[in-house]
């Protein structure tokens, strides 16, 4: 996060738009055993992804997202190139760390196949069924100027709803102390659509009324 927070800071000043980052299959494979652990859905699953918008109105280029660390290495060093090595990346204070140096060579073994492109493979998929989604949320258009119309989202599948209740929230209330079972108590009572006051902590109250869910403060 902070590297990302200096090369949009440098950006800026810049006048930059595009930033091409080195990702490769082995951060694939990482990135979705991390996420895999905390429980992510299609959106974080298909990260890093080739093509990648910030809100900012930046771009994130990842263009050796089919090749392998090894083969990126093996490549530099036919080229006799020189580069910097991370130290931290030494380390098993972070949780990447641990699993790139710990569980990624286990799990490679264990699968006794190429489980790097498999991981590549998985995300691509994932990144065509998330595009989709949103898609389909994006022709139901249900929230408008901070309300979502639950009469669009009658006949939507749990995964269209999740993600709609998820915009309204960024809309109302970025930033919240809502928990994830909190999170999945008003999606219920979202999809179930009657009359419902729901306290999202110190932020305020969800409100159901009418067929709407509205934000009204504490």
């Amino acid at each position: 996060m902070a590297r990302h927070n200096f090369f949009a800071k440098e950006m800026k000043q810049l006048g930059g738009r595009v930033l091409w980052l080195a990702h490769q299959q082995d951060d694939i494979a990482e990135t979705m055993l991390m996420r895999l652990a905390r429980g992510s859905g299609t959106a974080g699953l298909a990260a890093p992804r080739p093509v990648q918008a910030t809100n900012d109105g930046r771009l994130h280029l990842r263009p050796m997202l089919s090749l392998k660390k090894a083969e990126i290495v093996a490549a530099l060093n036919k080229a006799g190139a020189v580069w910097r090595e991370d130290a931290s990346n030494e380390g098993q204070d972070f949780f990447r760390n641990r699993i790139r140096r710990a569980v990624l060579p286990a799990w490679q073994k264990a699968a006794q196949r190429d489980a790097l492109a498999g991981a590549a493979l998985a995300r691509e998929l994932l990144e065509e069924d998330d595009t989709a989604l949103e898609a389909w949320l994006d022709q139901l258009a249900p929230l408008k100027r901070g309300v979502l119309d639950l009469q669009a989202l009658a006949d939507a599948p749990r995964a269209v709803v999740r993600r709609a209740l998820y915009r309204w929230m960024l809309a109302v209330r970025p930033e919240t102390d809502l928990s994830r079972q909190g999170f999945e108590l008003l999606l219920a009572a979202v999809r179930r659509g009657t009359a419902t006051r729901f306290s999202l902590g110190r932020s305020g109250f969800a409100v159901i009324r009418q067929g709407k869910l509205t934000f009204r403060e504490g």
